[in-house]
């Protein structure tokens, strides 16, 4: 490399030198100025002086010796990459192995060079501030990338919570108003079917059937929206939802728990009796199954629920963005209590969804 064909690099570039002798030091100096290199350095020699000059910032790179009295170029490397990670650093040492400047850069060097060849001296200089600009894009997306997922998991979580209170107090006016409107209702409709002549007696007991059966349908789309069961425990809840999709699918599932009582926080609950509800439809609605088995397993303090069928398996269709809105939803739930929720194929077909909770919802959550 010719210096007299170089144009003056940019800068001044301040340059932090992890260096323990002077000579060194002033070797490194006039090899910069011969490069055409214009740059303020800083020259220090223990771990402390290093981490002292990281915390004030303002440096473009960090040039290190490798062999130090107090401490090692790794060690230094080590350093820079804890106080300051994506900072340039290039080792310069008079003897080094090949071994060693393999694992320096592994370790996080971004170059390495031999004190009596420094002729590129500042091509290695300016890739590694290249390097080092790369790794700071790169950083800033991520976070950024970090910042959006995580804002939208808020969201998630507070449409869920929106959505579940929407339920609650939708359920709530279905059996105050509606419900007991409707039965009021039934009560004049009796009171007519025992004085009016017998045509408006049949047309009275006709109504009277209809209304049953509007009763029936508001008692269980509240039991949908907000089981009022949960009220009486998490275990009679999920036996109530399994015989109630026996009795509307006609499919056969069996319910094992190893725990014959069960005190769970609230919303533990519910994100329980959610999960084996959007399992069961899912079974319903897709999976072809002649038979399902559940299971909730107890140990310490968590809870695992798992539900499992012999039919069709997860459709490629369904796992791609757009589809299966419940059990995204779901895991947002999950994740915010600091659970876990897998769905995906069985060991022998069909679907597993497993269900991984606290029986306390962490305080930190």
């Amino acid at each position: 490399m010719n210096p007299d064909s170089l144009a003056p690099l940019a800068g001044p570039l301040r340059l932090l030198m992890v260096e323990d002798s002077e000579i060194d030091h002033d070797m490194l100096l006039l090899t910069l100025q011969r490069q055409q290199v214009i740059a303020q350095c800083h020259r220090v020699e223990t771990e402390a002086q290093l981490r002292d000059a990281l915390a004030l910032g303002g440096w473009h790179a960090v040039i290190s010796d490798y062999n130090l009295p107090t401490f090692s170029g790794d060690e230094a490397i080590r350093v820079v990459r804890e106080c300051a990670p994506d900072l340039a650093v290039i080792i310069v040492s008079g003897a080094i192995g090949e071994d060693k400047a393999v694992a320096s850069m592994r370790g996080g060097a971004d170059d390495y060079l031999l004190k009596d060849n420094l002729a590129r001296l500042r091509v290695a200089l300016e890739n590694a501030m290249d390097a080092a600009g790369t790794r700071a894009r790169r950083r800033r997306v991520e976070r950024a990338l970090l910042e959006s997922r995580q804002q939208l998991r808020a969201l998630s979580a507070h449409l869920q919570a929106t959505i579940e209170s929407e339920r609650q107090q939708i359920a709530r006016e279905l059996h105050d108003e509606i419900g007991s409107g409707l039965t009021a209702l039934r009560y004049d409709l009796n009171w007519i079917a025992r004085r009016e002549d017998a045509p408006a007696r049949e047309r009275a007991e006709h109504a009277q059937q209809q209304l049953s059966g509007l009763l029936l349908a508001c008692q269980r789309i509240v039991r949908r929206l907000r089981p009022p069961i949960l009220d009486t425990g998490l275990l009679p809840a999920l036996e109530w939802q399994i015989d109630d999709f026996r009795g509307r699918v006609g499919l056969p599932v069996t319910f094992d728990v190893n725990r014959e009582t069960l005190e769970v926080d609230d919303e533990i609950a519910l994100i329980t009796y959610r999960g084996l509800q959007e399992a069961l439809t899912n079974i319903a609605r897709h999976a072809r199954a002649n038979r399902v088995q559940a299971s909730l397993v107890v140990s310490g303090d968590e809870l695992s629920l798992e539900v499992s069928d012999d039919g069709v398996g997860i459709c490629p269709e369904r796992e791609r963005p757009g589809h299966s809105f419940g059990l995204r939803g779901l895991a947002e739930r999950v994740r915010g209590v600091g659970g876990l929720l897998e769905a995906g194929p069985g060991p022998r077909g069909g679907t597993v969804l497993l269900l991984n909770l606290p029986l306390r919802v962490p305080a930190e959550t």
